[in-house]
């Protein structure tokens, strides 16, 4: 089943999550030059910091912590040393432009976590060949708000339905890199209805997710027990789901058909 992550520093919610069900709390320290790219938009921007690891790290038993570091930069080492150091598992490398940029990244990580590179330019997707015959690559993540932008495209998924993602998707799988795309909602919810994208999850073979804010917006909740229900309730959901996908495995038609749909839904949301 996918390996779903969730974006908070909030002690109590990450615990709410990792009871429900959630495999990785998700820490984002990324900043520099986000607010540039994604300023005036309707995105989360964190404001996490190297303390929330170490607290986070304390209370979590059964989900992983991963950390979405800054772009390489002139402190990234100290940064990257830090975030190793108050207990990530994974740490997430973002907005690479260049081959450069990753082995920089990668080298400083020494394996002593797990690295998650996170394909969100229109650059990164030009070299992905190179960038992969790297060493020291453990996962790879495609942004899909971002790499929209790169694109100048209206939609974030129009990267889903217009084959960009399938090809990247198999430069992981011939690779043997665990991989994942985008954001998932609740059942039923969400602009592109979350039953059309977890399905095209399974048709790529993408085991990694972020649950998007979408599925449980705890910014604008103040009521813990009703977050946890949200939570308990949301998961539960997703895995009968699906459960009832795995069933249709040896059914090309199935897939078939909610590609179709994925894309004609795509193309009207971008049109609108």
């Amino acid at each position: 089943m996918i390996t779903f992550f969730f974006i908070t520093n909030d002690p109590r919610i990450a615990v709410i999550a990792e009871n429900s069900g959630v495999d990785r709390i998700f820490i984002d320290l990324e900043q520099l030059g986000k607010q540039e790219r994604q300023g005036g938009m309707n995105t989360v921007q964190s404001k996490h910091t190297l303390n929330d690891v170490k607290n986070i790290r304390k209370l979590v038993n059964k989900a992983q912590v991963l950390v979405r570091s800054n772009p390489v930069y002139s402190k990234s080492q100290e940064e990257i040393d830090n975030i190793i150091a108050n207990g990530a598992d994974i740490i997430m490398l973002p907005y690479f432009k260049t081959v450069n940029e990753v082995q920089y990244f990668l080298s400083r990580v020494k394996n002593k976590a797990k690295t998650c590179l996170l394909f969100e330019t229109a650059e990164s997707v030009s070299l992905v060949d190179e960038i992969l015959d790297l060493e020291g690559i453990d996962e790879a993540y495609i942004g899909l708000n971002d790499l929209h932008l790169s694109y100048n495209m209206k939609f974030m998924f129009e990267l889903l339905a217009d084959g960009t993602v399938d090809y990247l998707c198999e430069k992981f799988k011939k690779k043997n890199l665990p991989f994942g795309f985008g954001g998932i909602a609740r059942l039923s919810q969400g602009l592109l209805p979350a039953e059309k994208i977890i399905i095209e999850h399974y048709r790529l073979a993408s085991t990694r997710a972020i649950l998007s804010r979408s599925f449980c917006d705890t910014s604008k909740i103040e009521d813990m027990q009703k977050i946890e229900s949200i939570f308990k309730s949301g998961i539960e959901d997703i895995r009968r789901f699906e459960r009832s996908i795995e069933e249709k495995s040896g059914n090309p038609d199935f897939f078939k058909k909610n590609r179709e749909e994925l894309i004609q839904l795509v193309k009207t949301i971008a049109n609108a």
